[in-house]
């Protein structure tokens, strides 16, 4: 994707509502979610010690009369979280709060029961419901990726695979550890790393920081694969021995490495 077209979907996806106005254009229902995700995200790691300064003033709101909802847009916060606050700091514990919001019928109140309901429905990426979105769509992506592998007959081991027999749950391990050198686009690989995220400027560093430059310190060279797509630009970015995908890698080939 270039970069233009990518602006004009971050600027554009503020509301789910935003997400069926793009797929009305014909864009993809994972990639739409998963830009909204991502700009949710990042912005709650800006504002969430400002919000939570001011959890104080959102339970006075809240005990005079404004919605979680209504609160939560004031403040632009997602509606889950900005629920979290203000019943913690109305002295539910955090444990307590989520029983309510697997099971909003506990509550005494039928009236808040309804508005962590509202919340939960309007709260696509902190709800229960969005929470398990983002599992299936990470395991949606580890699933093409093994079905590929496992099509040309290729032995790997998973990142369980690593982690049982190393049992050390710290260490860096890839989705794919690959049992021999293979051979793919002309480059030596060792790893596949598996990703449900987009590849922007923003995820690509935070990737290659935290796990992509471990491994080819580790491993080898390998690659990564954004299964809902990456920025143009950032092929030329990627430094020695991180080779970037889409989910085109599936009409692409892989076979043992004949050199050295």
């Amino acid at each position: 994707m270039d970069d233009g077209e990518y602006q004009r979907l971050i600027d554009g996806l503020n509301t789910p509502e935003d997400i069926q106005t793009f797929l009305s254009e014909g864009y993809d229902k994972r990639l739409l979610e998963t830009l909204y995700t991502q700009k949710v995200n990042r912005g709650v790691k800006r504002k969430y010690h400002f919000v939570k300064k001011n959890s104080a003033k959102m339970l006075r709101m809240w005990k005079k009369g404004d919605s979680i909802c209504k609160i939560a847009d004031k403040f632009g916060f997602p509606p889950i979280l900005t629920a979290m606050m203000i019943f913690q700091e109305n002295g539910t514990s955090k444990k307590i709060f989520w029983e309510y919001v697997r099971d909003p019928s506990l509550l005494d109140s039928e009236e808040t029961a309804d508005e962590l309901r509202e919340a939960s429905e309007r709260d696509l990426v902190y709800s229960l419901e969005g929470n398990e979105r983002s599992r299936e769509r990470g395991q949606w992506g580890e699933n093409l990726l093994w079905t590929w592998l496992d099509g040309q007959d290729v032995k790997y081991k998973t990142e369980a695979d690593e982690r049982e027999e190393d049992n050390q749950q710290g260490s860096k391990t890839p989705d794919c550890l690959l049992a021999q050198p293979m051979n793919f686009e002309g480059r030596k690989i060792h790893w596949i790393e598996s990703k449900a995220s987009f590849g922007d400027v923003t995820e690509f560093k935070f990737n290659l920081t935290k796990q992509l430059q471990p491994y080819t310190e580790l491993f080898g060279p390998g690659v990564v694969v954004y299964w809902t797509g990456h920025l143009d630009s950032l092929v030329n970015e990627c430094p020695e021995g991180v080779h970037l995908e889409d989910i085109g890698i599936l009409e692409k080939t892989i076979t043992p490495w004949e050199g050295e």
